[in-house]
């Protein structure tokens, strides 16, 4: 990897202007890089940014991560997160841990992982929508304390119908977000897999269901009451009538992560979710 890391010329940063301590951590790396031989360059609009770099530094937590992938997606730039604040698994390096990233990257010790992107598309309440996620596409209902009913297929096929708060259906690289609070299984991130995860379902059979990459998956909203909601990595996009469908399909689209070469997902597991053996 020394031949690559000799290419990292411009480095792109970006951060979640909302978190007090991006700013400050964000001129460290600036200073850093430039004492490296190379050029910072800073900037707001992500996705510009991403186009005229070599690298993209992004500061904040998985939110901030999901934004940039979804501003970002089909870039060819590799995109390396510095986590500031609580549990991230987007993240990969500790902003405290900064310095010493910084050093195995121009050593050539670090590693790109491809990150498959799902996209959600149909018509919502007379409107066409098309959005993309890295972690997850969620129906749920709104506001109100009923149950909603979804039928859900695969591939022109009938899974079943759900009674439930809501369905998660994730990437693989989403399998530890809000599928993972739901109970559902974590799949390592390079899996070809999407994950189904029902929300509080009525029927206590309804299980998390791993699906091929490859799948057509379809939701339909059965009843106006209570509204269903669609959301796209945590940020609602639209609301479901009464006998709108929606299909979740790979996206055509990846994103490339950097991550430094020592780092395993499989140790970010056990460190992250405090995962204790007899063993370890």
């Amino acid at each position: 990897m020394k031949k690559q890391a000799d290419k990292i010329k411009r480095i792109g940063l970006a951060g979640n202007s909302g978190k007090a301590a991006c700013a400050a951590i964000i001129r460290k790396a600036a200073r850093l890089i430039e004492k490296a031989g190379r050029k910072a360059v800073v900037g707001s609009d992500i996705a510009a940014l991403a186009r005229d770099v070599d690298l993209l530094l992004v500061f904040g937590g998985d939110g901030t991560m999901l934004r940039a992938a979804r501003d970002i997606a089909g870039s060819a730039t590799p995109i390396l997160g510095v986590n500031i604040g609580g549990l991230g698994f987007l993240t990969a390096v500790p902003s405290n841990e900064l310095a010493h990233a910084l050093k195995q990257i121009w050593s050539g010790n670090f590693k790109f992982e491809s990150r498959a992107l799902i996209e959600v598309s149909g018509i919502c309440n007379g409107k066409k929508i098309c959005e993309t996620a890295l972690n997850d596409i969620v129906t749920s209902r709104g506001a109100g304390a009923r149950l909603i009913t979804l039928d859900v297929g695969v591939d022109g096929e009938p899974i079943t119908r759900y009674r439930c708060d809501g369905l998660i259906i994730s990437s693989p690289t989403g399998s530890t977000a809000y599928s993972l609070a739901a109970g559902g299984a974590v799949v390592l991130p390079t899996a070809e897999v999407f994950a189904l995860t029902p929300i509080c379902p009525h029927a206590l059979s309804n299980r998390s269901i791993i699906l091929p990459l490859s799948s057509k998956i379809s939701v339909k909203a059965v009843s106006p009451h209570p509204a269903t909601i669609l959301s796209v990595d945590g940020q609602v996009v639209a609301e479901l009538a009464a006998d709108d469908e929606v299909i979740i399909r790979r996206s055509s689209r990846k994103i490339q992560l950097m991550d430094l070469a020592d780092n395993s997902f499989l140790e970010a597991l056990r460190r992250k979710l405090q995962w204790r053996g007899g063993y370890l």
